[in-house]
């Protein structure tokens, strides 16, 4: 099994096929409208605005999982997210990245790497996976990582 056998959720609940994006260097982030970490989408969106055109997709995942900071529903997140951030990179409808009713997108990113002390749980959101061009997950990220350190790291992987 890889990345590419996963079929999610769009922003409208229509099914999304991950292997649309084979090829591309991939940036999977679990993220909230209220969280401390919010201010990340500004970074996340300059990424996507200057590698957008060299192959990297960024694939935002909705969660509410952790203190509720995700509230609302996938067009009012969406709106936030566009009107506040200005972001313009994917959006999927909300999922549990933990837990029994986890996404399998995010069963599959976590039997990959291991995250805080070798767990595998995600411990918060804006947690971020970096997955090469062939599929590979590469990385795992904590939400203290900002993504303009994982810029030399995308970079790399797209020959720049």
């Amino acid at each position: 099994m890889t990345i590419y056998d996963l079929t999610v959720k769009d922003i409208d609940g229509n099914d999304f096929s991950l292997s649309l994006l084979k090829g591309k260097i991939l940036l999977i982030v679990n993220t909230a409208t209220g969280c401390g970490f919010t201010p990340q989408y500004t970074g996340l969106q300059k990424l996507y605005d200057t590698y957008k055109e060299k192959g990297l997709e960024i694939l935002d995942f909705p969660c509410n999982q952790f203190l509720n900071q995700a509230p609302g529903t996938e067009k009012e997140i969406n709106s936030f997210c566009t009107l506040k951030y200005n972001t313009t990179f994917r959006r999927f409808s909300k999922i549990n990245v933990n837990g029994k009713n986890e996404s399998a997108l995010y069963t599959y990113l976590k039997s990959q790497t291991k995250g805080f002390l070798g767990t595998k749980r995600i411990k918060w959101n804006f947690t971020k996976f970096l997955i090469d061009a062939e599929g590979k997950t590469l990385k795992r990220c904590s939400s203290t990582i900002k993504p303009e350190i994982i810029e030399t790291d995308i970079k790399k992987l797209l020959g720049l």
